[in-house]
């Protein structure tokens, strides 16, 4: 029964979609190893499980505070990329559950962040840079805030996911930042961006019912199609150009599958094929794909 209960939590928690924070913050990492031969193993271990905590945080808080239009989605769609993990409402786990461990992960974070900061002298904004992603995860879902709801919640999501995790990893190992850090974190933020802004499609239903006012309610499908292709197009043109910017010409040729996939999720976009569903929990699948590749390529590139 206790490792049933496990399971489940272990499911709850979205282990798999953990990786789209890990990513950046192991390349912010490397960076710092390779421009500045900076690299401190009890930094970076205490960093990935203070950032793994703070997305425990937030999915958790978002199982409890999206429960109502989790319940619609499942009668509506099976997209294993939207609609919340499903634990809640098709297993035998109490509600309580998810907020419980989110409150606990966030402080557990915090505890970390003063250890890193104060025990391992990383720096001054090391604390900082912690509360503010901890601040934009925790309440993304969870009221009175719920940035979801006031559609710059995706765009929270770019900065938390794209900017912040390279940006701090790379500053507490270093103790400053580089060109470099705001160069390739724009393709990984405008990537992580679309993933979101994706993923809403196919819970627009649920998300009406339950008037939850996100960027893809507020804009509408038509626009938010636009929206993508561009925030796509523009991700691309930044990884092309960023070896005039001191990255490594490697980055294109890595580069290329990644990008060959997002023109493919573009034309389909353009073609509107969003509305058919087997389809779009493919090109969510795929979306994901390009964020993780993009990162991906940025660290083959210094390694």
């Amino acid at each position: 029964m206790l490792l049933e209960k496990f399971k489940l939590w272990i499911t709850l928690s979205r282990p798999a979609f953990h990786s789209v924070g890990v990513f950046p913050f192991l390349f912010g990492s490397i960076l710092a190893y390779k421009l500045n031969s900076n690299f401190r193993w009890d930094v970076f271990t205490l960093g990935v499980l203070a950032v793994i905590l703070i997305m425990l945080s937030t999915y958790h808080m978002g199982e409890y505070f999206d429960f109502e239009g989790d319940i619609i989605s499942n009668k509506i769609h099976k997209n294993r990329f939207a609609g919340g993990s499903r634990v809640l409402i098709t297993k035998n786990i109490s509600k309580s559950i998810p907020i419980f461990t989110g409150i606990i992960s966030i402080i557990l974070a915090f505890i970390i962040g003063l250890i890193i900061q104060f025990k391992l002298k990383t720096g001054p904004y090391t604390l900082i840079f912690g509360i503010v992603g901890g601040f934009f995860g925790f309440f993304y879902s969870t009221k009175p805030l719920r940035f979801v709801e006031k559609g710059i919640g995706e765009i929270l999501i770019g900065f938390c996911y794209g900017w912040l995790p390279v940006a701090s990893a790379y500053y507490i190992q270093t103790g400053e930042l580089s060109k470099e850090v705001h160069i390739t974190s724009i393709p990984i933020a405008l990537t992580i961006f679309n993933v979101i802004l994706l993923n809403e499609f196919p819970d627009y239903e649920a998300d009406k019912q339950t008037s939850k006012r996100n960027l893809l309610q507020r804009i509408e499908k038509i626009n938010a199609k636009w929206l993508y292709i561009f925030a796509s197009i523009t991700s691309s043109i930044f990884v092309f150009i960023s070896p005039y910017f001191g990255i490594p010409i490697k980055i294109i040729y890595f580069y290329i599958p990644i990008f060959l996939i997002s023109t493919f999720i573009n034309i389909m976009m353009f073609k509107e094929k969003y509305e058919d569903p087997i389809l779009l929990e493919k090109l969510c699948g795929l979306n994901i794909f390009v964020n993780l590749g993009t990162t991906v390529a940025y660290i083959l590139s210094y390694l």
